[in-house]
């Protein structure tokens, strides 16, 4: 019923990977996948991606079988918010972390539908029909700006700051989590990824490779990796695939 790939890379620049991703399938049939792209200096990044990860798989571990879409959404909010507590209060409490953050994006998925929650400019796709969506809308300055018309798309694809983010887990006591339902169905694709793909790599490349008949879904995984580390590889860069397939195989 469910295939799920995914793969992580420091990229050719950065020496640490400070990106976190995890996804699982439970035996009721729900999955759960989060990506964090953590920031903050020496070692601050990868531990505040790995405090978010870890929290949200934990607060989701028990949870199984048919749940109500509301109940999904309070879910992912509530395991998002905790994880927000939990990366805020370690740097509060210790220096050497004082302002480390993460973006997160995370997917609980049943059957016919799912919740997306995100914070940051880590994003979350679909592929439909044959057509790939964008699911998220970045937390970004740029963003802002571009919204605003006062940057084309154009201006804000290469924008030098790009990167600053309006709002991020952990660095800030409050957070607001976007969250939205979506219906899927098979054959339908997720992809939850860092802005070290999407950076890098256009939606029409994302596309062409997730639509690739010849490839397994672990192969796509690599070769989304592969085309932004081809384009520079400049930030660590990490992707997680679920396919929502006809047949019972598990990809690992």
């Amino acid at each position: 019923m469910m295939k799920i790939a995914y793969r992580s890379d420091v990229g050719r620049v950065r020496h640490v990977n400070e990106d976190r991703a995890w996804a699982e399938q439970k035996d009721g049939g729900l999955i759960v996948a989060i990506v964090a792209d953590g920031m903050g200096g020496h070692q601050a990044g990868d531990v505040a991606s790995e405090l978010a990860m870890d929290t949200f798989r934990d607060a989701l571990a028990d949870k199984d079988g048919q749940l109500s879409q509301d109940e999904c959404k309070m879910l992912v909010r509530q395991a998002i918010l905790q994880a927000n507590e939990v990366v805020f209060d370690t740097a509060r409490q210790n220096e050497r972390y004082h302002n480390m953050g993460t973006t997160v994006v995370a997917a609980l998925m049943q059957n016919e539908r799912g919740v997306i929650g995100h914070i940051g400019d880590s994003r979350a796709y679909i592929l439909q029909h044959g057509e790939l969506s964008q699911l998220t809308e970045d937390h970004t300055l740029v963003n802002e700006l571009a919204k605003s018309g006062q940057l084309t798309p154009e201006e804000a694809a290469n924008h030098p700051r790009r990167n600053v983010l309006t709002r991020a887990l952990g660095t800030d006591a409050q957070v607001e989590v976007d969250i939205r339902s979506i219906s899927w169905t098979a054959g339908d694709m997720l992809i939850l990824c860092s802005d070290g793909l999407t950076n890098k790599v256009e939606e029409r490349e994302i596309h062409d490779t997730l639509q690739s008949d010849g490839l397994s879904l672990d192969e796509k995984a690599e070769q989304l990796v592969e085309l932004a580390l081809q384009a520079g590889g400049d930030d660590n860069i990490t992707v997680v695939l679920l396919h929502h397939a006809d047949d019972t195989e598990q990809e690992r």
